[in-house]
């Protein structure tokens, strides 16, 4: 994803100098990259509710000698964020899982100054992950995923709903655009959704959701189709929003 989030970023003017936002910022990979490409005379915002995320992304910048972010420890839906200003806002795969879509965009809308763009790649239509030949197994892992992020409170569809939430928060959409990749299993993108499915067997195990007669059908199926290079996975489908805030 890292190229085309540099792109993103790129044509939406982060540059030397310019202030952004990294919203749910994790252990701070983008938050890293956006101190890079801003500079010393630009500064960095990263809020994350994980204090191990934000100790990892600490040590990680006084690493690389990146002075210019500011952590903030804080759960977007429990108060208001103290940042304003900003250029940019950036916001990936956070929306999904937070319990009100409207409240963090209301957070964006907020901390951007008049002309400054949020940027979102949130999902858009997660039904899109399957396999060709179609894999039943894989299809009822994806349908279980969305069940649990639902029964959490959050939506995996959720790009579907932003661009109306932008647009009641003083922020007029500019660019739509849909990301989906259409890979054979020698492409090394194959190893983020795998990846992703071998740490969700256990997640939703230890969630009761499903047993281990169910894991373990699920796990050999895509094994199975890793095998085969014939294979294609068709990964989920990401929105890439691109919103500007009224003057």
């Amino acid at each position: 994803w890292r190229p085309h989030v540099l792109e993103c970023w790129r044509r939406a003017g982060i540059t030397l100098g310019s202030k952004v936002l990294d919203v749910g910022a994790g252990p701070g990979y983008a938050t890293l990259d956006l101190a890079e490409i801003v500079g010393p005379t630009g500064l960095v915002h990263a809020a994350e509710r994980s204090g191990n995320f934000i100790q990892h992304a600490r040590e990680a910048c006084a690493a690389r000698g990146l002075t210019q972010v500011r952590f903030h420890e804080q759960d977007l839906m429990a108060g208001p964020l103290d940042v304003a200003g900003m250029d940019a806002t950036w916001c990936r795969w956070v929306a999904s899982f937070v319990s009100d879509p409207a409240r963090l965009v209301d957070t964006v809308a907020r901390a951007l100054r008049p002309g400054g763009v949020a940027l979102f790649h949130e999902y858009l239509d997660y039904r899109t992950w399957r396999l060709a030949p179609p894999c039943p197994p894989l299809e009822s892992f994806v349908s279980e995923v969305m069940a649990s992020w639902r029964a959490s409170g959050g939506e995996p569809d959720v790009a579907l709903s932003l661009p109306t939430l932008l647009e009641a928060a003083g922020l007029k959409v500019k660019r739509l655009d849909p990301k989906v990749f259409v890979i054979p299993p020698t492409d090394f993108i194959w190893t983020w959704p795998s990846e992703f499915v071998e740490i969700n067997l256990q997640r939703l195990k230890d969630l009761g959701r499903v047993d281990q007669a169910w894991t373990d059908a699920v796990r050999e199926a895509l094994r199975a189709a890793a095998a085969d290079p014939h294979t294609l996975m068709i990964t989920p489908m990401v929105l890439e929003i691109v919103a500007e805030k009224r003057t």
